[in-house]
């Protein structure tokens, strides 16, 4: 059983995920990073932003996580997000002076590091439908300095990263049971053929398949 629910400002959500018996979780990507800590083996680490979708094998127990939204992984580890991508690595590899040793640590540990920019919110939201070039020019830098600029705070290249977000917000639509015609139109696809397969080559299953319960 998945859960999530509200964070301190700056954050994205907190989740748990409960499982009774060994299972494997599909993770698809959403621009987001997460900061994970199972108890029971009292394991902290690091999910970087994601390309494609992972198989990742659930042990029973809780799973604490908290949910950094896109942009915001450089400001709480020190590290470019590019280099976590794809890759879950120690927080201790990371940051090897963290203490953390309850969810409550984890959250106060994020919460007090992460520094919001609203000219990264402002670059993605634009990215979301707009051309890479267009996007550049409004924003006011060459393609070379968007570029560098969404490796290290999202850890894509900014056409990625369009796919990525797109993705996402199609994927909250689809859940909430809006059609998949128009699931394509409002999340910014030419056609419905065309979210079929950007579905397809970021989560590896059709739409149908992936929201269902």
């Amino acid at each position: 059983m998945y859960a999530e629910r509200p964070a301190p400002a700056g954050l994205a959500c907190l989740w748990t995920r409960t499982a009774s018996s060994p299972t494997v979780q599909r993770v698809v990507p959403d621009g987001c990073t997460d900061l994970m800590w199972t108890p029971a083996s009292g394991t902290l680490y690091v999910a970087g932003p994601d390309t494609s979708a992972q198989l990742a094998a659930v042990a029973p127990g809780t799973l604490y996580g908290v949910r950094l939204p896109p942009g915001a992984f450089p400001s709480v580890f020190g590290v470019p997000a590019h280099a976590v991508r794809d890759l879950r690595v120690p927080l201790s590899e990371l940051v090897p002076a963290a203490r953390l040793d309850s969810f409550s640590d984890m959250v106060s540990f994020c919460a007090s590091r992460v520094v919001v920019d609203p000219a990264l919110a402002a670059t993605a939201s634009l990215l979301r439908s707009g051309d890479v070039g267009a996007v550049a020019w409004e924003i006011g830098l060459s393609s070379r300095q968007l570029r560098r600029r969404c490796l290290d705070a999202f850890g894509y290249p900014p056409k990625v990263l369009q796919r990525v977000l797109r993705f996402d917000a199609a994927l909250r639509l689809a859940w909430k049971g809006v059609p998949f015609s128009a699931v394509a139109f409002e999340a910014g696809y030419a056609d419905q053929a065309h979210l079929a397969r950007e579905v397809r080559a970021l989560a590896g299953v059709p739409l149908g398949q992936l929201i269902r319960p």
